[in-house]
């Protein structure tokens, strides 16, 4: 893993949100993982509640663009991506956003654990 790794993470995130599959987006996520959603007051502890906030999230037709991005790999298994995104939805409004994504490889397979997205404060 390196740091382009990381960043394609995101791209695999946003791939899975371009399906309009709420269980596809949903298996990005480790079991337990935390999700702090962007547009939702909701914490999301599992993979039910975290597949119930993206039924609504996914209807919006969103799609994700990193702006800033800061990958780290912490080791062998673990490996975070802190930054900025936008993400334009099918009416064409946007929303810009930090995030910030922890990574944890399960089974072969990297998994996000935790996710905090939240709207820049100053508009």
């Amino acid at each position: 893993m390196n740091q382009e790794s990381v960043i394609q993470l995101f791209s695999n995130w946003n791939d899975a949100l371009a399906t309009g599959d709420p269980d596809v987006v949903t298996n990005m996520y480790a079991t337990d993982a935390v999700l702090l959603p962007t547009v939702s007051n909701k914490v999301r502890h599992n993979h039910e509640e975290i597949r119930d906030y993206f039924v609504g999230f996914l209807a919006k037709q969103p799609q994700g663009v990193i702006t800033e991005s800061n990958a780290r790999v912490l080791s062998d298994t673990l490996a975070t991506n802190a930054g900025v995104y936008v993400f334009t939805f099918g009416d064409g409004s946007t929303v810009t956003a930090r995030f910030n994504y922890t990574y944890e490889l399960t089974g072969g397979n990297w998994k996000i654990i935790q996710h905090h997205s939240s709207a820049m404060p100053e508009g």
